[in-house]
């Protein structure tokens, strides 16, 4: 019995739209996380939130009749991509701890680097021409511009390279999460069952991390935390996700992932917005150059 073939397609006006979506969810994520975070630890958060995305999932995929149960090759992988998804956000919070947020977030955001070198080497039909890895460098230096007074000064800025470390390979791990998935038989199975692996085992890491560090023990319970944990768990970890999934099953994940570079540029525009931070002329260069690096990245043919 032969393989069935899925031929990954260019991204056309839907996926576009849908990925500037997702950037933007995930971009305001980021305020959401570190305004709660006095309020409820950041590893806690990331624990509940896997937790409850996680019984949305299975609830969603029961009510689907996705079969979730039967032995299809898929168990190893997807325990393999919980563990990186899980190990990922260890280095991001123990990161942060170490380094500023605007340097975890240059570093962290490497990943489409990783992504675009490691499915370029290990999976057919991935392959990058000269001007599209152009645009993954342009994209790239348009993020380092963005970000440019955390990386000037790491000790001026409260950076360590023990911190900027952990963020590289947080975004190294998130990577190899990508490749992990479209290179193995997940890239096979229902986005439903591909996102539970990767938040049921997260989960399990994630809130043991949080009781090691004795943040159960420092929560305050309110309104805002209660629709914090309903933005991240239902619209973020569960809708979100479900979305970027079955996008890696429609189109080239290369494709895909250099639009997470508009993640960080959406949390500094937020953060404007919302926080009343202060930005200078040279993001909006930035914001043109990883415009220009999206292009040159979806050129057909």
């Amino acid at each position: 019995m032969g393989t069935q073939t899925i031929t990954r397609r260019p991204l056309d006006s839907t996926a576009i739209g849908l990925m500037v979506l997702l950037c933007a969810a995930w971009g305001l994520q980021q305020v959401v996380i570190k305004v709660t975070a006095p309020l409820m630890g950041a590893v806690l958060q990331a624990g509940v939130r896997s937790a409850i995305a996680a019984l949305l999932v299975f609830a969603f995929a029961a009510w689907r009749g996705t079969p979730l149960w039967e032995r299809d090759g898929t168990l190893r992988a997807g325990i393999g991509a919980g563990l990186l998804f899980g190990a990922e956000f260890f280095c991001i919070f123990v990161g942060l701890g170490h380094t500023t947020a605007s340097r975890m977030a240059v570093f962290l955001y490497t990943a489409p680097i990783f992504t675009a070198l490691g499915l370029h080497l290990f999976v057919a039909g991935e392959h990058l021409q000269r001007a599209q890895w152009a645009g993954v460098v342009l994209a790239f230096v348009g993020m380092v511009l963005a970000f440019a007074d955390g990386i000037v000064s790491p000790s001026a800025q409260g950076g360590t390279l023990f911190g900027d470390a952990l963020g590289v390979l947080a975004g190294a791990l998130w990577a190899a999460t990508t490749i992990l998935v479209r290179g193995s038989k997940l890239s096979h199975a229902p986005a439903s069952k591909t996102l539970l692996y990767q938040l049921a085992v997260s989960a399990v890491l994630l809130l043991a991390m949080a009781l090691a560090a004795g943040q159960v023990h420092r929560v305050e319970v309110t309104g805002f935390v209660v629709a914090s944990l309903f933005y991240q768990s239902v619209l973020i970890a569960f809708a979100s996700y479900l979305i970027w999934f079955w996008l890696l099953r429609q189109y080239l994940a290369s494709r895909l992932s250099v639009f997470s570079f508009l993640t960080p540029l959406f949390g500094v525009a937020f953060g404007v917005l919302l926080m009343h931070d202060q930005v200078a002329l040279r993001f909006a260069v930035a914001a043109v150059l990883v415009l220009a690096g999206i292009v040159l990245v979806n050129r057909r043919g």
